[in-house]
């Protein structure tokens, strides 16, 4: 089978050191394609306690390293999310690129704005202290057992719909698409995946790696698309993958010394 080959990849939300990131799968997928440039769209930590960082964490964060590496000439973008703040100094060092607050560029003619998009979310930019309390309950809970972390994915539900309006963030998406001069623009934080079109500007939210049904946004030359991906049976068991990830963090300097009304538009596998 032929490996897809796209001139971008964009994912958000994958929240490292949360008990529902699915983190194995994000690191299974960038494996499975080829790419030019990845943009880390914000909160791919769930927040600055590195201890919560679980095995596979580690691994998706030495991968990351590895495509950073000038000889792959992948360029590697990170944008800060909220739970990504006062991180930069950390990842430079980390994985060795950088962040930004948002990054634009141009393909095919066209001008391509990357925003996380908790900027256009009130409650998250008027009341953050009472968003790391939630945060910090949410995350009392996930230690607990409820058994396939059907609760824990609930409050994933609850929190998307009360805190993260997909239509606010699609509006101010907008705006500032308009103020930058862009056709495209792009973001994450509302952990749900959609289109939306608005004088001749289109809308991309490229979902989370938290639920089951974990999304991705690539971009070529045909255009922009949103994919659902699809665990398949061989990938839970590839002698390969262990090889190059028997040891999660060997790649990455002093762990232990670190703090730690818009529409739906289907996915495409």
């Amino acid at each position: 089978m032929k490996t897809p080959c796209y001139d971008t990849v964009i994912i958000s939300d994958l929240h490292l050191g949360s008990e529902v990131s699915r983190a194995d799968a994000a690191l299974r997928m960038l494996k499975g394609i080829s790419f030019r440039r990845l943009i880390l769209l914000g909160d791919i930590f769930c927040d600055l306690n590195f201890r919560r960082l679980k095995k596979q964490h580690w691994q998706f964060l030495s991968y990351i390293r590895k495509l950073s590496n000038p000889k792959r000439e992948i360029e590697v973008v990170w944008v800060e999310g909220n739970h990504d703040h006062g991180l930069s100094d950390v990842m430079s060092h980390l994985v060795g690129i950088d962040i930004f607050r948002e990054y634009t560029w141009e393909f095919c003619g066209r001008r391509h704005l990357a925003i996380h998009g908790h900027q256009f979310d009130r409650f998250v930019v008027k009341n953050l202290p009472l968003s790391n309390f939630f945060m910090m309950i949410y995350l009392q809970i996930q230690k607990l057992n409820f058994g396939k972390k059907r609760f824990v994915r609930f409050l994933e539900q609850l929190d998307t719909v009360w805190l993260r309006l997909s239509t606010k963030v699609a509006a101010g998406a907008f705006a500032q698409a308009r103020l930058s001069g862009a056709e495209r623009v792009f973001c994450g934080h509302t952990h749900e995946a959609m289109h939306v079109q608005q004088d001749g500007i289109d809308y991309f939210n490229t979902g989370s790696w938290t639920q089951a049904a974990s999304t991705y946004v690539t971009v070529n030359e045909e255009g922009v698309g949103i994919h659902e991906y699809e665990e398949r049976a061989d990938d839970c068991d590839s002698g390969e993958e262990r090889s190059e990830t028997s040891s999660p963090a060997a790649e990455l300097p002093d762990q232990t010394r670190l703090p730690v009304d818009v529409e739906y538009e289907g996915v495409s596998g």
